[in-house]
């Protein structure tokens, strides 16, 4: 495999272990399972809690940047133009698909969100690397803003679970730009910073693990500094306020979260890139790589089959920690074979092929 087929690889395998993520943090949240079961349980599944959708949202904006390298490069009209309506078309295909999800219940739908991330994508794809850093650091600082200056649990049921006024017009839009569970701000800010990750030279040998120590370094002195700002530095403030202005949990996204969460994706990216370099023959790693490439499928399925299965018989709403985390091993255990099998037929995913057909 050259070079450029295997970082292409790498991202695929970077979006399976970003699926595997979402399931996890979903159906723990559908179960209404998040702090039931053994304490290292609950911190194991907590680590996935932003991060796996972080990553996520990071790697859609490396891909649009992958997808329009030759338009920006050559800076042709037509090639330009041809690569908006492709972005436009695809957004208003993810946004029918969220929206669908939305009205059979699904309150954590991401598509909606990445809908509109595509169609601000498609105005910024001959705009300077500068300028998207600039954006995607303005965006930051506006999230953060946001929050010393708006309620942040505004239209949310005590246990942020429903979002009471979500189909009103005040609601939908607070929902959306603000305190939704992927508001564009600050979750425009990580697909901004993909878009701007992937234009750069960071997936050669030379300048990985580089990028792998840098981002885990920030990782670990992020969280360190978090939790002595939450737990044991005098900041003149009570737990509560403390955990909204530091902490590094997704709901509220802190200025700490946002920075924390970037930098693991980084991390991810950079461990997946020598992975797949070194184990790229191993039967798991293909697998991995398969099932990252029908990453819009599964995330669809993992909503409609896998909790539309729980719901049918009965036992979504457990609240059994244990049961969440073994049915999400399950159910991401039969998308790889489900997505080996399909691969040998298929180049695209079901969800893929129709996404390809409108854009």
């Amino acid at each position: 495999m050259n070079q450029t087929a295997q970082r292409i690889t790498a991202l695929d395998f970077a979006r399976a272990l970003a699926i595997f993520g979402m399931i996890v943090v979903n159906y723990k949240l559908a179960m209404q399972a998040e702090n039931d079961g053994p304490t290292w349980l609950a911190a194991v599944a907590g680590l996935f809690e932003g991060r796996a959708s972080a990553l996520f949202v990071v790697l859609a904006g490396i891909g649009v940047s992958l997808m329009t390298a030759k338009s920006r490069s050559s800076l042709d009209k037509d090639l330009i133009r041809q690569n908006r309506i492709t972005l436009c078309r695809r957004a208003a295909f993810l946004a029918i698909a969220g929206a669908g999800l939305l009205l059979i219940g699904w309150n954590a739908d991401i598509l909606h969100y990445y809908a509109a991330f595509l169609l601000l994508a498609s105005l910024l794809i001959s705009v300077s690397d500068r300028i998207l850093a600039v954006m995607a650091a303005a965006v930051v600082l506006i999230s953060s803003m946001l929050l010393l200056l708006f309620d942040y649990s505004r239209g949310w049921d005590a246990g942020f679970h429903v979002y009471t006024d979500f189909w009103t017009a005040a609601g939908f839009a607070r929902n959306l730009f603000f305190n939704g569970f992927h508001p564009l701000f600050p979750w425009l800010g990580f697909f901004l910073i993909g878009m701007w990750m992937g234009r750069k030279r960071w997936f050669g040998q030379e300048t990985r693990g580089r990028l792998l120590r840098v981002s885990l370094s920030a990782v670990i002195g992020l969280e360190l500094l978090s939790y002595a700002l939450t737990h044991w530095l005098p900041t003149g403030l009570d737990t509560e306020s403390a955990q909204y202005l530091f902490g590094t949990k997704p709901m509220p996204p802190s200025l700490f979260y946002i920075l924390s969460a970037s930098c693991s994706a980084f991390a991810v990216i950079a461990a997946c890139l020598y992975l797949v370099e070194r184990s790229e023959g191993n039967p798991l790693t293909r697998v991995l790589i398969s099932t990252g490439q029908l990453s819009l499928s599964h995330y669809i399925g993992h909503v409609v089959i896998g909790l539309g299965l729980l719901e049918a018989v009965g036992y979504l709403e457990n609240g059994r920690l244990s049961f969440a985390v073994l049915y999400s091993c399950g159910y991401f255990a039969a998308a790889m074979i489900f997505s080996a099998i399909w691969r040998k037929r298929q180049r695209h995913g079901p969800v893929e092929l129709l996404l390809r057909k409108v854009g």
